[in-house]
C-alpha cells in the first residue's frame, strides 16, 4: 500500500465512538475499524484511512458503469479504492472490496484527479465515475473530489450499493450528476445475506432520482433473487417508469464459485416481464 494520506472522517460521534456514515452505525473501539475496513478509530478520532488511495483507474465507455441513458457514447475516467460496507458472497470485485492483507494503491489527491480528468477530456472524457469498490465508504475523498470536478464543469457519477445514511447523502447529492445504484434484491431478508438493508437502498434510489439521473442494476442469481425481479419492476414503475433497469447475468464468483450461471432464457424472460412496465430495460453480462 502507498504511504498513507488519510484524513479525519466526517459523520462521527466522538462521545459514543460511533460512525454515522452508513446505517451500520458502527461503534468503533480504539485502533479498530468499522465493518467497511477503511474507517478507523485512532486516538479517539475517526480516520478515513483509504483517503486518496486508488487501486484502479481507467477511461471507460460510460455504458460500462452501466449507464445507458446518460451521455451515451461518452467516456468516463473511472476510479476506485478498496473496502466495502457489504460482504456479498457473489462479489465480482472481492479482491479490492474485501481485500485480505496488503493491497497496492497509488496516491491520487482530489486536485491531481481533477487535473487528470480535465486532461482526459481530449479523449472524450466527461468527468469522474467513483466505482469498482463501494465509493461511499471513502466519502471524504468522493466529496472533496466531486466539488472540484463540479467546479471544473465536468460530471460526477457514483456507482454504489446505495447503503448510506440520509445526512451524508443529502450533503453529497448537489455535486452528483448520475448514479447507478445496485438493488441486490427486494427484501430485507435477502439483504441479510450481504449485510445491508433493502429499505435503505430503496430510500436512496427514491431520493436520488429526484435530483440526479439514476439507473438501477440487479444481478440475477439463480435460486436467490430471480423471484424478486417482478417486485423490483413494480416498485420502480411506481416511482418513475423511465428509470432504466439493468438486469445483469450472474457468473460464478467468490464464495459462489460453484454456483451455476443464470440461464440465458431466464434473462430474456425477466427482461420481457420488466418491459411491460419500464420504458428502458437492459441486459448485461450476456456474452
Amino acid at each position: 500500500m502507498s504511504k498513507n494520506v488519510s484524513k479525519e472522517a466526517m459523520f462521527w460521534d466522538e462521545t459514543a465512538s460511533q460512525c454515522s456514515l452508513c446505517p451500520h452505525y458502527c461503534k468503533i473501539k480504539e485502533n479498530h475499524y468499522g465493518r467497511c475496513g477503511v474507517r478507523k478509530n485512532i486516538h479517539g478520532k475517526l480516520i478515513a484511512e483509504s483517503y486518496a488511495q486508488i487501486t484502479s483507474a481507467a477511461i471507460d465507455p460510460i455504458e460500462k458503469k452501466p449507464l445507458a441513458m446518460f451521455h451515451p457514447g461518452a467516456k468516463i475516467l473511472s476510479v476506485g479504492s478498496y473496502g466495502c460496507n457489504f460482504f456479498c458472497p457473489f462479489c465480482q470485485n472481492h479482491d479490492i472490496a474485501m481485500p485480505k492483507g496488503q493491497i497496492y494503491t497509488e496516491i491520487i489527491t482530489p486536485e491531481k484527479l481533477t487535473a487528470l480528468a480535465l486532461q482526459a477530456t481530449q479523449a472524450g472524457n466527461i468527468g469522474i465515475a467513483y466505482t469498482y469498490n463501494e465509493p461511499l465508504i471513502g466519502y471524504e475523498y468522493v466529496y472533496d473530489t466531486a466539488k472540484l470536478i463540479k467546479a471544473a464543469g465536468l460530471k460526477n457519477i457514483l456507482v454504489t450499493n446505495g447503503f448510506i445514511a440520509k445526512e451524508p447523502l443529502e450533503m453529497l447529492l448537489p455535486t452528483i450528476d448520475a448514479m447507478n445504484i445496485d438493488l441486490k434484491g427486494f427484501t430485507n431478508d435477502f439483504y441479510k445475506k450481504v449485510g445491508g438493508s433493502a429499505d435503505t437502498v430503496k430510500d436512496t434510489i427514491k431520493r436520488a432520482s429526484k435530483t440526479c439521473h439514476v439507473e438501477v442494476t440487479t444481478l440475477v442469481i439463480p435460486d436467490e433473487n430471480e423471484s424478486d425481479v417482478e417486485n423490483i419492476v413494480n416498485w420502480l414503475a411506481e416511482i418513475d417508469p423511465h428509470i432504466p433497469l439493468h438486469l445483469s447475468r450472474f457468473f460464478p464468483q467468490n464464495k459462489y464459485a460453484e454456483r451455476a450461471s443464470t440461464a440465458y432464457e431466464t434473462m430474456l424472460t425477466l427482461a420481457a416481464l420488466a418491459r411491460k412496465q419500464l420504458k428502458y430495460v437492459f441486459l448485461g453480462n450476456m456474452d
